[in-house]
């Protein structure tokens, strides 16, 4: 009786131990009953019925490089659906553009398993399901475009490529997040053509940058010379302003001073009646300083009324000093 029990505890301990699963974070597992699906066991402690249910063994394809650059791809068989994003960089492969250009493109694919009973039950083989889906789909989109269109809209392509994946693996249960084409190289002879071509581009650019620098430090030049004439002007302008100013002004200082003088004049002189001879020999003697102050003036022709001017003259000198005298 005593071996029964051990026996039964026994068995007891190994059914425990046999259906008890743990499941990390961010990982499920499908269970089946007798080939049936029954239930999908989230993070934690899980229990299942041994012998009657079973993990769904799925597989996925896990690629290693080598130092040397070579990949090995190989199909690893295991119970439990990781949740998280998972990255596959796709191996090389060449395709046809519009053009008839031969180029070789390789891609990496960022998806997330969000249905884990469709990613098992949906596809027999999620990993190279998706795969081949990128590589017929990158081909069709890639052979509507000609080599440089499809150099120039990596972006675009990554785009339409996103939204037909995301959309044909629904049924897997798999969300496309992006895709990102990380190469493309044409042939060789191309590839040579077409660094000659930006070569020349880069030189064009370059001389229209330098000849756009010339016309505006031109541009610059000619209007700081422009500029720098319109001060001068302007100063010359308030110079000869000015000076006109100064001079106006210095002979309304000389004709109120000489108006002044003759007012005095008159004003001794009107007792006698000489202010008019006075002005006439004033004028007089000015005119005869201009006449002879010229180098070649050896001659000074004197009027016949010379003397009667000459003797008011005279007689203006007496009656001043006569004045200063009394």
């Amino acid at each position: 009786m005593e071996t029964v029990l051990i026996l039964l505890i026994l068995a007891a301990v190994f059914v425990a131990i046999k259906g008890c699963i743990i499941v990390e974070q961010q990982e499920v597992v499908i269970v089946q009953r007798l080939g049936k699906y029954k239930e999908t066991l989230g993070a934690g402690l899980n229990f299942i019925v041994p012998f009657i249910d079973s993990p769904k063994g799925i597989y996925r394809k896990v690629s290693t490089t080598y130092p040397d650059g070579r990949t090995y791809s190989y199909m690893q068989k295991s119970s439990r659906l990781d949740l998280r994003e998972t990255v596959y960089d796709f191996p090389r492969q060449n395709v046809i553009t519009k053009d008839n250009v031969s180029i070789s493109i390789n891609a990496v694919l960022y998806f997330q398993i969000i249905n884990p009973e469709k990613a098992v039950y949906g596809v027999e083989n999620l990993s190279e399901a998706i795969e081949k889906l990128t590589q017929t789909t990158l081909r069709q989109l890639i052979g509507k475009l000609e080599l440089q269109e499809t150099l120039v809209s990596r972006d675009k392509i990554n785009e339409e490529l996103r939204a037909i994946l995301d959309t044909a693996s629904d049924k897997w249960g798999v969300k496309v997040n992006r895709i990102e084409l990380q190469d493309i190289t044409p042939p060789a002879d191309i590839q040579a053509a077409m660094d000659k071509q930006m070569k020349a581009e880069r030189e064009k650019r370059a001389m229209i940058y330098e000849a756009e620098g010339e016309k505006e430090s031109s541009i610059r030049i000619a209007e700081g010379q422009k500029e720098a004439a319109i001060r001068k002007a302007e100063g010359e302008k308030e110079s000869s302003i000015l000076r006109a100013e100064g001079i106006a002004q210095a002979r309304m200082v000389e004709a109120e001073a000489e108006k002044e003088a003759i007012k005095r004049i008159i004003e001794a002189l009107s007792s006698k009646g000489q202010a008019d001879k006075y002005l006439i020999a004033m004028k007089y003697l000015e005119t005869m300083k201009e006449m002879t102050s010229g180098q070649d003036n050896k001659i000074v022709y004197m009027p016949y009324e010379a003397s009667a001017v000459l003797s008011s003259v005279d007689g203006i000198r007496e009656m001043l000093s006569a004045k200063k005298g009394a």
